[in-house]
């Protein structure tokens, strides 16, 4: 027996985060990328959940992080069928390509550690657990993602992972801005350091590290709110699969802020 479903909309915000209109703006978008298409695998056989249940399932699994023993019968299904559903779904929930802004329109990057179960790629990481490490770019005017990388061994340095996961890439020709831990990547705007020969900072520099800081925040609050979806604070499945879903919930999150 079903026990939650997208056509009740009392039970989308507390599973999802997603108002119900922002929910229906999202089913629409997965229909338009070929969602109502995908058969269950199996010739002559269809979905037993429609298309609206299956990307709530997606989502609520992404908000809880539930096992697919726990996640299956609140939607009536197997824990294989829901599987199936998350590895089919799933990547159609990805955050769309940016369209083309303004070269001086400021970008922020930085990065984040994931608790990754997957020691294929995963290493141990300041955090004391095997993680990878997750790069994000926010648009510095709407706050909104732009883009996500690859993930990387959480043993790695942010300047290193920032040109090896193709985010750099992504950002080329816009203004960035990013901590300190970035050095060694010319391109992008960092705060000052004090001389190596000891004494403080100009007074104006000190005031731009300030404005600088107040500006990267945003950066480190939408990486804040990416982790309301729990499945970033442990992730189970396969390494591979973690780029779609953080680009899915950047998609997510997105929304919250749109609306």
């Amino acid at each position: 027996m079903q026990v939650i479903s997208a056509s009740r909309s009392e039970w989308i915000a507390p599973f999802t985060g997603l108002q119900p209109g922002q929910f229906r703006k999202l089913v629409r978008v997965v229909a338009e990328r070929g969602g109502d298409a995908i058969a269950d695998g199996r010739p002559g056989r269809q979905w037993r959940l429609d298309l609206a249940d299956r990307v709530l399932l997606v989502a609520t699994y992404w908000r809880t992080n539930l096992t697919m023993r726990q996640l299956g019968p609140l939607f009536g299904v197997s824990h294989a069928a829901a599987h199936r559903v998350i590895d089919t779904v799933g990547p159609l929930l990805a955050l769309a390509p940016v369209r083309r802004r303004r070269v001086d329109q400021v970008a922020i990057v930085d990065g984040t550690l994931v608790p990754t179960r997957d020691h294929r790629l995963a290493a141990r990481s300041k955090n004391y657990r095997y993680s990878t490490n997750l790069q994000v770019a926010v648009d510095a005017d709407t706050r909104l993602v732009i883009a996500t990388g690859e993930p990387k061994p959480g043993n790695r340095n942010d300047c290193t992972v920032y040109r090896d996961s193709g985010i750099a890439d992504v950002l080329d020709g816009r203004p960035v801005m990013a901590d300190g831990g970035y050095q060694g990547n010319k391109d992008v705007i960092m705060p000052y350091r004090k001389p190596r020969a000891g004494g403080p900072l100009a007074d104006w520099q000190e005031d731009l590290n300030t404005v600088h800081r107040s500006i990267r925040a945003r950066a480190e609050h939408a990486l804040a709110r990416m982790k309301n979806w729990n499945i970033l604070r442990d992730y189970r499945r396969a390494a591979h699969t973690l780029r779609d879903t953080a680009s899915a919930i950047a998609h997510l999150h997105n929304l919250t802020l749109t609306g």
